[in-house]
């Protein structure tokens, strides 16, 4: 897949683990679409890590499972550091 369509589908991506995980986080959209794209990537990172080369191939529901992970892990740890540093 090409770089465009990474971003694209950590954009869905990241609005899917917002829908999972609801809340009120700071930054709004622009947080929401970071932690989107770079949870899309890490997602790819760790299917490909678990399952070899094939593990990601391009647009399916798997690849969209390990991005829609990636992204919330992420959200997860963002949630985390946030609530220490504001604490």
């Amino acid at each position: 897949m090409s770089i465009l369509s990474w971003i694209l589908f950590g954009l869905i991506a990241g609005a899917v683990a917002k829908l999972i995980l609801p809340g009120k986080d700071p930054g709004g959209i622009i947080v929401t679409i970071v932690i989107g794209i770079v949870g899309g990537l890490l997602g790819g990172w760790l299917g490909s890590s678990f399952f070899g080369g094939g593990g990601i191939s391009g647009f399916n529901l798997a690849s969209f499972g390990w991005a829609v992970l990636g992204s919330l892990i992420l959200l997860l740890l963002y949630r985390l550091v946030f609530h220490k540093s504001r604490g």
